[in-house]
């Protein structure tokens, strides 16, 4: 990282888009680069550093040197998608014993029902507590623990420090899907993570028209040298447009996590009477499990993100999300559009969603409109 813009702050470095800004007397934004080769010097070398697409590209590398600052990391990867950056991290990975949470976003968990094939072994565990991720990790054996916090989408809280601390003592790696928390919130470098992982597809990009995932670490290793080589060979980089694009969508990220974190938490506390409701799920309730392990590891906010609990079961949540107009029923979330999901459905057999289930992702809509929305499709249940 360069000395000279280590006390700038991350807001102004997704702002500015600090990193590789253009020349003074040019452009304000950064070109789009397509190009899929580069020239060879005539001396038989590559004095641009660049010399073929698949690895190599100033769009991508400008994505990259940004969040590698705004996550205070020794570099970051961008990927094609969130799963093709979780998916190098095991790949990568030489055989071992990796622990993982019970409850964390679907589309790896279900890969990982396979990770078999690799040569790893893997335990599920309660990553909220804290006497059963020590009783799961393995002295001599665990490799890997993969914390999500918050975790989609119940929304449970894994306290990163005490957690990193474990694996550390054993020799084992951490990495953490900060996904939900967004370098805004939370720095899981910081609190002792080696890897933080993004789909950027989310909050990182906002604006619902990236797939794109990212890998930050901590310090060079020789898991962060293979996981490189691996992006090169097999060709899981983002695109140029893609990689643009998200540093167009980072100018705002701050702006867009607060006043996310904000409608959320205003939604959570209104809906927590509702007689229609079984329960809130969000971490910046007080009553939450993991709300003082929250305020101590985010900073500023608790996420966009909470689900609902309906009182009618799993008739009575599709009915909800049948009748709302203002929010979209959609997957993903973090974009500046409210989004409502009957996750069970997307997930399919096998998930530990339970199926009363509605997830929410706070947009960036005026707040009281959302909560007459939500109120009036509450109201239809008859």
């Amino acid at each position: 990282m360069d000395q000279s813009r280590q006390t700038v702050t991350a807001r102004s470095i997704a702002a500015r888009g600090i990193g590789s800004a253009p020349q003074q007397g040019t452009a304000v934004l950064p070109p789009l680069d397509l190009a899929t080769t580069y020239l060879r010097d005539p001396d038989n070398g590559y004095s641009s550093g660049s010399v073929y697409g698949r690895a190599d590209n100033a769009s991508v590398r400008h994505a990259e040197r940004q969040l590698a600052m705004m996550e205070q990391a020794h570099a970051a990867m961008l990927f094609s998608s969130g799963m093709a950056a979780a998916m190098a991290v095991f790949v990568a990975l030489p055989p071992t014993h990796i622990v993982a949470p019970t409850i964390m976003f679907w589309g790896l968990r279900d890969w990982l029902r396979d990770i078999g094939r690799y040569g790893h072994t893997i335990t599920y565990v309660d990553m909220s507590d804290l006497d059963a991720v020590a009783h799961a990790i393995r002295p001599g054996e665990t490799g890997l623990v993969w914390i999500e916090t918050p975790s989609n989408p119940l929304w449970t809280i894994t306290d990163i420090e005490a957690v990193a601390s474990m694996a550390h003592r054993i020799g084992a790696l951490v990495c953490a899907d900060s996904t939900a928390a967004t370098p805004v919130l939370t720095r899981p470098l910081a609190l002792g993570a080696d890897i933080v992982m993004h789909s950027a597809t989310k909050y990182l990009n906002g604006h619902s028209d990236v797939v794109a995932g990212v890998l930050a670490a901590a310090k060079p290793s020789p898991l962060w040298s293979r996981i490189t080589t691996l992006r090169g060979q097999i060709g899981t980089a983002a695109s140029p447009f893609d990689a643009w694009l998200l540093a167009r969508g980072l100018r705002t990220l701050h702006l867009r996590v607060r006043e996310h974190c904000r409608t959320a938490q205003f939604l959570a506390e209104a809906l927590q009477e509702h007689p229609a409701i079984a329960s809130v799920l969000y971490p910046g309730l007080p009553d939450h499990p993991g709300h003082a392990v929250a305020r101590h590891q985010m900073d500023g906010g608790f996420g966009g993100m909470l689900s609902i609990r309906l009182r009618g079961g799993e008739e009575a949540a599709i009915a909800v999300a049948a009748g709302v107009e203002l929010w979209q029923r959609a997957t993903s979330f973090g974009g500046i559009e409210s989004l409502i999901e009957h996750r069970a459905s997307i997930e399919g057999s096998g998930s530990p969603c339970p199926d009363d289930l509605l997830r929410l992702s706070a947009g960036l809509e005026d707040p009281d409109d959302l909560h007459r929305d939500l109120c009036r499709a509450l109201a239809n249940l008859g």
